[in-house]
Parts: structure tokens; sequence; C-alpha cells
């Protein structure tokens, strides 16, 4: 397991030293550095906030969804941000049902998750790129067979190229399901990039040269944001479909909770639980922010933004004393 020394949002660590210690937490604490940028960004929110709020030591372990889970399962990850509460490995809800991890609810609402995205002027066109409609009778998954010379693999030109959620994310198994559920695996190639940059970089390089794009991606991101995309038409979610069937249905709406281990929550104060359990944020209260990361801000460096100008969204998070402490951190 790789620990990777969790960068203070203020200068310097002094704050901690002079603090509060972390309630006798003689080690740092732990945060599952899961590698996408909205959750990079809350790490840097509440690890500052543990940090010079509550006098602890933060690290992160970078990794993707499933061993982030194991490792809160195990206790060797203390706090889990970004919990995708309805996509989550059943290994999450078995052990918050067995009281090996405890669910804080909510961290995050309006998220959301899309298999089958292609941008608008493939559909409709844009007449201001001067670009033609290619496939204006594109509505649904139902669709995309007789569409697959339209989104043309390269390496495999008799199927189209479908791009796949990264590599070791809950989404890549979810997706691989549909695909085969739908039978579109026999018309595009299960093509899976190695990291969320990588998938990215794949829509906008096509969206920037108004070429064909198909795959997925997912909100809150500064790409959904900024890149004008269609979701074609899925069945629509039933708990049949997705818990007891062969996933051939939309994404369930997407619900963000944080997590932390039995063990951690044995060892911590009342009030760092009370902490976690009250933070809450909005996709239009972090959207600034992912967007200064798009343009290679460092998530410590955005976090410490969001700190310096979303002081009533944090405030509400923690009592009056611990409060001050953060807010002197950022004068």
């Amino acid at each position: 397991m790789t620990l990777v020394a969790h960068a203070a949002l203020a200068e310097g660590t002094d704050e901690a030293a002079a603090g509060p210690d972390c309630n006798g937490i003689d080690r740092p604490l732990v945060l599952a550095g899961l590698n996408w940028n909205s959750a990079q960004l809350q790490n840097a929110i509440a690890g500052h906030i543990l940090q010079v709020g509550f006098g602890c030591e933060i690290t992160d372990v970078p990794g993707a969804t499933v061993p982030m889970v194991q490792g809160l399962v195990r206790g060797d990850i203390d706090i889990n941000m970004e919990i995708w509460f309805n996509t989550a490995p059943e290994m999450f809800h078995e052990a918050a049902a067995a009281g090996d991890v405890l669910d804080f609810g909510m961290s995050m609402d309006g998220a959301g998750e899309f298999s089958f995205l292609v941008p608008r002027y493939v559909i409709e066109g844009d007449a201001d790129r001067g670009i033609a409609a290619m496939a204006p009778d594109l509505k649904s998954i139902d669709d995309l067979p007789r569409y697959a010379e339209l989104f043309t693999d390269p390496e495999e030109p008799d199927k189209g190229r479908y791009y796949n959620c990264v590599i070791g994310w809950q989404c890549e198994l979810i997706n691989n399901d549909k695909l085969a559920t739908y039978g579109l695996d026999e018309h595009y190639t299960n093509f899976k990039p190695g990291t969320g940059v990588a998938l990215a970089s794949s829509m906008i390089g096509a969206y920037e040269k108004g070429e064909p794009w198909l795959g997925y991606y997912w909100s809150p991101t500064w790409v959904l944001g900024t890149y004008d995309m269609v979701v074609l038409e899925e069945p629509a979610y039933s708990d049949g479909c997705w818990v007891e069937g062969d996933r051939g249905c939309a994404f369930p709406t997407s619900v963000l909770h944080v997590a932390v281990s039995k063990e951690f929550s044995e060892s911590a104060s009342d009030e760092m639980l009370a902490f976690l359990d009250a933070y809450t944020v909005t996709l239009q209260d972090l959207a600034p922010y992912l967007q200064m990361m798009s343009e290679d801000m460092m998530a410590a460096d955005a976090g410490r933004s969001f700190m310096e100008n979303e002081s009533d969204v944090w405030n509400a998070w923690l009592p009056a004393e611990i409060a001050a402490r953060v807010q002197a951190s950022l004068n």
C-alpha cells in the first residue's frame, strides 16, 4: 500500500502542531485517494479541516474504487469521501450492514453516470462549426448496431469503438454487463482507458475535431459542464434490472456518501465524526473548483480556493471553535 503525504492547504502545518492532537491518534489518518477530480477535491477540503481543525496528520492511498472499498472494510483506509452509493461494490453494503464500516450518508447529490454519450453534433450537426448531422436518427441503444461504422475502431475497423469507464472502477464492470446484455459487444470493441485523463482526452480530442465519439462519462466533472453531450436512451432503471437482473437499464440516480472504517470510528472524537456526518456539498458548490483543476491546478490549491470562498458552506459542518481555527489558517 503506497501512502502519499497530504498537502496542506495552508502554508506549513504549524497550526496542526499547535492545536489539538487528533484525539490522541498517533498515526496519519488515511484517506481513500480515488483517482478522479471530485474525490481528490473533496479529500483536499476534508483533509485540511482534519489537519488544521483537529490536529491530525493526513495521508492518501491512491487507487480505484474496488481496492479503496476493500481497504475501508479491512481498516487500511480510514475515510472515503466519495462512495458512489448506488453502484458501490456489494462488499461495501455488506460491510455497512455488519457494522464493519460506518456510512455517514450523503456527501453530495446531483451526480450522475451515463453509459452511452455522443456529442450533440453527431445527431443534430453544428452549423457554426460546419458539421453536418452524422446520425440524425440516433436516439437509443437500440440504434447503435446500425451506426457501428460511424464510430469505427481504428484497430478493429469491422467494429465500432465504445469508450468504457476506467479499468478498475466499478462502472467498468457495469458497462461490461451492459454491452453483453444489449448485444453491443458483437458490434463494438470494449475499449477501456487506463486513467480518467485518458478517457477525458478521448472525448475532448474527438469533440475538438468534430469527430464521432461514443462512450461513458460521469458528473460532477468539468468535462460534461463544457462539452455538449447527448445521453442515448436505455430502459429505465429498476431494482429488478440492477440488483437481480443483467444491468440492462440506465444507471440509478447517483448519490455520493462519506464512509469510515470501524477502527477509525472507535478512535475518532465525537466532534470529528460529527464533522464527517455533517459534511455535504452540492454540484454548484464544487463546479468552479473542478474547473480550476481542469486547468492543471492541483487539488490542494483548488481546495484552498474553495475554503477561502465558500466559508458559509464549511462553517455549517463545524463547531465555532474549530471553524475559527480553520478560518485562521486561511488568513
